[in-house]
């Protein structure tokens, strides 16, 4: 009677557990970008975030859902792409309207030119839309015809979770070149071993494919390096060197 009555209670709070953790998946990658969108929303300000992030976790997340298709996936992890393509958009958005409206006699740029000197760099928010639309496209009718080779489905599957796991590289070289952490936000560190760190043991407990088990663990170990940087460059100052002003983060400001 008792263990009848503890597996009534054990059910129901394993539930919500795994609703808590489905939840923290498929929302927890665009928390750290909430701030950052306000605060460029009140300063008008758009140059302390690099619109390569938008680029990187744009491509990533639509090479994920791509390789949905060929090998079904957790259900959170394919709504978590989706969230994070619609935030990056609306990251782009902002910041291309902010710095239009910074700049004085801009030349206007369209994704229309191919004017390789200006990818990314474009005068409309319609440009990148193109370019995103563009991309999907060209690499969904590819993932079409290649979609009964297991050996192709695998390479885009370890494409998509790769790439994601390189954004913080940037960052990492950054603060090597310039033997300095100053301008980086450790908080923003913090977060990003943190919520790796989760999304690791979740792709781990719930038997994602090994692609993402493999470049989460890759993830984490750069967020590591980055902040063992902190504690090198804060308690054992390098020689000085001139470097201009730089962004607070190119992986998650």
């Amino acid at each position: 009677m008792e263990a009848g009555g503890l597996e009534w209670l054990l059910v129901p709070v394993h539930q919500l557990v795994s609703w808590g953790a489905a939840g923290a998946m498929v929302f927890g990658g665009v928390v750290p970008y909430i701030p950052q969108y306000r605060d460029i929303r009140r300063t008008q300000n758009a140059e302390g975030f690099s619109t390569y992030v938008c680029l990187v976790l744009l491509v990533a997340n639509i090479l994920r859902i791509l390789f949905w298709f060929g090998r079904r996936f957790e259900s959170p992890l394919l709504w978590q792409s989706i969230i994070m393509i619609i935030t990056m958009l609306l990251m782009l958005k902002l910041c291309t309207e902010v710095r239009v409206s910074n700049e004085l006699n801009i030349k206007r740029r369209s994704f229309a030119d191919f004017d390789l000197n200006y990818f990314w760099h474009w005068s409309k928010f319609a440009d990148y839309v193109q370019c995103v639309l563009t991309f999907t496209g060209v690499t969904g009718y590819i993932t079409y015809l290649w979609l009964d080779s297991s050996l192709f489905v695998e390479t885009l599957g370890f494409l998509a979770v790769f790439t994601e796991a390189m954004l913080g590289v940037p960052q990492l070289y950054r603060n090597y070149q310039n033997r300095s952490t100053e301008g980086m936000s450790v908080k923003m560190v913090l977060m990003w071993t943190s919520g790796d760190t989760f999304k690791t043991v979740y792709f781990i407990l719930n038997q994602a494919p090994f692609q993402f088990s493999i470049c989460g663990l890759l993830q984490v170990f750069v967020d590591i390096a980055i902040l063992l940087q902190v504690y090198l460059y804060s308690y054992y100052p390098q020689k000085p060197v001139s470097h201009t002003a730089h962004p607070a983060s190119t992986k998650a400001l």
